[in-house]
């Protein structure tokens, strides 16, 4: 039993000893051998693995310029990957720690651009309708001069007809149901739009997404 304890007692040991050398190995590495991973993984798809890579970046070299550059990589690389959440998270991420009036502007289209292209659903993503309508907005009256103007000028208008798709479906279905002083509200709301009397063709919906609808 002796000779039993102590090889058990060697084996942990080792074991140990084999888990501390692997966990440095991926430790204490230079900022240009985690860009480089997040840069490596974007191309083989592998953007999870490259999340982790920019978590080790950012969390031991907080003060590293590759970081700016690592963000807005990985936020168009999870936007072209139609992962808008996790785009935003880095945009969110880039304006808190670097905003600034020269690149703020930019960013800002980007988010704007991000949740645009998250609006695949107009029935079910409402508060992020509104949300992107009141963004775009705003980003005109405050940078009037953006070269990226007439970009969310389009965005705006486009999605200022999906909310009026959506407040004709939301008043029929009201005055369906018996509610009119309801459909009034949505009505009135019609009425006060710039784009009341603007004609557009009823978007097609597939039937098996029309079930869900």
């Amino acid at each position: 039993m002796k000779y039993i304890g102590i090889a058990l007692a060697f084996a942990v040991l080792f074991m140990m000893s084999g888990c501390s050398s692997k966990n440095e190995s991926i430790y204490n590495k230079p900022a240009m051998f985690w860009y480089q991973g997040i840069m490596k993984n974007i191309r083989s798809g592998n953007l999870d693995k490259a999340d982790d890579y920019y978590t080790s970046l950012s969390s031991e070299h907080i003060e590293s310029p590759l970081l700016k550059t690592s963000m807005l990589i990985l936020a168009q690389a999870h936007n072209k990957n139609e992962e808008y959440i996790l785009a935003n998270f880095y945009l969110n991420e880039y304006i808190r720690r670097y905003g600034n009036s020269d690149s703020i502007k930019y960013i800002k289209f980007l988010k704007i651009k991000t949740n645009f292209y998250a609006f695949a659903y107009p029935r079910r993503d409402q508060v992020l309708l509104n949300k992107t309508i009141k963004d775009a907005s705003s980003y005109i009256k405050t940078y009037p001069n953006s070269i990226y103007l007439p970009l969310v000028q389009t965005m705006l208008t486009k999605l200022s007809l999906a909310q009026k798709n959506m407040d004709l479906e939301i008043i029929s279905l009201y005055k369906r149901t018996g509610k009119p002083k309801a459909a009034k509200i949505y009505e009135n709301r019609l009425d006060h739009a710039w784009y009341k009397n603007v004609k557009m063709i009823k978007p097609n919906i597939a039937w098996y997404k029309e079930i869900f609808e």
